[in-house]
């Protein structure tokens, strides 16, 4: 994903370089935005509060290093600084939106200052749904201004009195590790603060933030039954580094999070009814609930699959799935299983006789 990002973002820098590009190049920067901002939305709602205040590769060299509540709060932190402070020249979204006492930060810099526990500390303090909202004001609002800006103003140098502004503004440290994004903001023209920070910079940190939640998804799902509710098989769903299974409280099946609560259905149902899964269920067969509803995609397989537990059991069920992955990608495995209940439960049963 961070490789297709990066092509993408490469295409939108050659494309402002040209008048005649130009607002295709902005077009493409927003969707380029809108697409991983997604991927923070998807965090936000999927993983529970403790998530974004542990450190999983503490006291590694890289972005990764951090926890996901520090890398939201530097991403859209420069970006607020940046985007208003320098280009705008009004006040930040931080500060008219009172976000410092709605998120609970004791900072209102960039946090390049904050080294080790510190970071961890930082991040515990914060409310998470308030940096959300914070992050996703301050980008709809650079949007905005990437929108009015013209072609003629790409070439902007900033000078010493937008230096002074932003050292009065206190949103930058003084400390050595943080006073250089100073001078390395302003010796830039507006075109070369839309790689940095506005696309690069995001790319960096959202790529960290995705090894953060796929190790924190990896040992959430230690030692975790990898048959879920339903009768899929965590082991090999393509959401396998997202998802730390329904099982856990790092579910983000691509099902579950469909549901304001983010609970499916059928994992609800199980739980209150006291059941190991669907299919310790009598109406397994006949049922339509959540992911068995016949309109939805993947319905098919998952029944089949719990039908298969039900009557060979886990051992034999993942037995059967790690053969048929070793030929078979997920989606082709809903086609295969998916043709019709006897048909699938068939396919499954000749697989475990081989």
């Amino acid at each position: 994903m961070g490789k297709e990002w990066s092509e993408k973002q490469k295409k939108v820098q050659i494309l402002l370089g040209k008048e005649a590009t130009y607002k295709e190049a902005i077009k493409q920067l927003l969707e380029l935005r809108e697409e991983m901002f997604e991927q923070i939305s998807q965090i936000v709602n999927g993983y529970p509060a403790r998530a974004f205040y542990q450190m999983p590769f503490a006291n590694v060299k890289g972005y990764h290093s951090k926890t996901l509540a520090y890398s939201i709060w530097h991403i859209f932190r420069i970006e607020d600084i940046v985007a208003h402070i320098l280009i705008a020249g009004d006040d930040q979204i931080f500060v008219k939106g009172e976000y410092q006492k709605k998120i609970g930060s004791l900072i209102i810099t960039t946090g390049n200052e904050l080294q080790g526990q510190e970071i961890a500390d930082f991040s515990q303090k914060l409310d998470i749904g308030a940096l959300y909202e914070y992050a996703k004001e301050v980008m709809l609002s650079t949007n905005s201004i990437l929108s009015q800006l013209e072609y003629s103003q790409m070439k902007k140098k900033y000078s010493d009195e937008d230096k002074k502004r932003l050292v009065e503004s206190g949103c930058v440290s003084s400390a050595e590790n943080a006073v250089w994004f100073i001078d390395y903001w302003c010796d830039k023209d507006i075109n070369g603060l839309i790689k940095m920070p506005f696309s690069r910079h995001w790319i960096m940190h959202i790529e960290a933030m995705q090894r953060i939640k796929n190790k924190l998804c990896k040992m959430a799902r230690k030692g975790v039954d990898p048959a879920a509710y339903c009768g899929h098989s965590c082991n090999h769903c393509f959401l396998g580094e997202w998802c730390g299974s329904c099982r856990t409280e790092y579910n983000v099946c691509s099902f579950a999070t469909i549901f304001e609560d983010k609970r499916c259905p059928n994992a609800v149902c199980c739980i209150e009814k006291s059941i190991d899964g669907c299919y310790e269920c009598s109406e397994l067969e006949n049922c339509t609930k959540g992911f068995y509803a016949p309109e939805n995609n993947g319905a098919i397989e998952a029944k089949v699959q719990a039908m298969f537990i039900r009557k060979y059991g886990k051992e034999a069920f993942i037995e059967v799935e790690d053969k048929l992955h070793e030929r078979f990608d997920f989606y082709k495995m809903q086609e295969i299983l998916g043709q019709g209940i006897h048909e699938g439960l068939k396919i499954l049963e000749n697989e475990l006789s081989k």
